[in-house]
């Protein structure tokens, strides 16, 4: 049995996490915790998440919860994650991490601070976005620089950052397939009399409407056709449950920094 503290378990996130934990038999709800003043603390959690009772409290602080488990589930803000890392690595926690945000030095301090425990990070932790991941690498290996390469995401009216940390992977994915630097290379968006179109360019478009949960789509543009891979989320359960299996692989593992392609053998 693996013992699993929530993170922002009062969220929209957090909610579907407590969910998938619940049907679970592998895993157990030993702690979720909010920041200080959310007024979810003090309420049950599965009573929050809309389950009723479960016996476990809201926390005020990571602090408060972390000796009882062994993974943290965490898909909050890089400010909190960080701080929860941080924590960890401290108690010796494994992580699973699924906050988006998290770039250039950011993402090292991120990096850094987890040195020494189990952690698990991917800016998706779906299965079928993963398998995404590969099938775009391989389409761009085969059909190389005659083909354009656009990414375009969409994504609820809340979403805090674009383009989403899925693009954003994927254009990496893309770059690395082809070969080409994404620093030099990735263009967000378009205005104006920008020119005819580089060979070299990835393009990577955001859209934010409504309730919509996450899509993306990589278009391969050639003279003549285009190829379009598509993946659609309906809902939040499928990043969840991904979460909850790879706590379920984490703390398997030697310490080390992982991602979703490594819990699903992708690699």
């Amino acid at each position: 049995m693996v013992n699993v503290i929530v993170a922002g378990a009062a969220g929209r996130m957090g909610g579907r996490i407590v969910h998938m934990v619940n049907e679970n038999p592998d895993v157990s709800l030993v702690g979720a915790f909010e920041r200080t003043d959310h007024p979810a603390v003090g309420r049950d959690a599965g009573e929050a998440a809309g389950l009723g009772a479960m016996g476990v409290k809201i926390a005020g602080s990571v602090k408060d919860v972390v000796d009882a488990g062994d993974v943290i589930i965490d898909f909050t803000t890089p400010e909190a994650t960080l701080e929860n890392v941080r924590v960890a690595a401290d108690r010796g926690k494994s992580m699973v991490i699924g906050t988006t945000g998290f770039e250039g030095e950011r993402l090292e301090e991120l990096r850094s601070a987890a040195q020494g425990i189990r952690c698990v990070m991917a800016p998706n932790m779906s299965v079928g976005v993963n398998l995404m991941f590969r099938i775009a690498a391989e389409m761009a290996r085969i059909l190389g620089d005659e083909y354009d390469l656009e990414i375009l995401e969409t994504h609820h009216r809340f979403k805090k950052d674009a383009p989403s940390g899925t693009a954003l992977r994927l254009a990496q994915v893309l770059a690395e397939a082809v070969g080409r630097d994404l620093e030099k290379t990735a263009v967000y968006g378009r205005k104006g009399m920008v020119g005819e179109r580089r060979t070299d360019e990835i393009g990577i478009q955001a859209l934010r409407a409504g309730d919509i949960t996450g899509e993306h789509t990589v278009m391969f543009g050639g003279i003549g056709e285009r190829l379009e891979l598509t993946h659609r989320a309906h809902n939040r359960d499928n990043f969840a449950r991904g979460a909850v299996r790879a706590a379920c692989w984490v703390v398997d593992q030697a310490v080390g920094f992982y991602d979703m392609q490594d819990v699903l053998g992708l690699r």
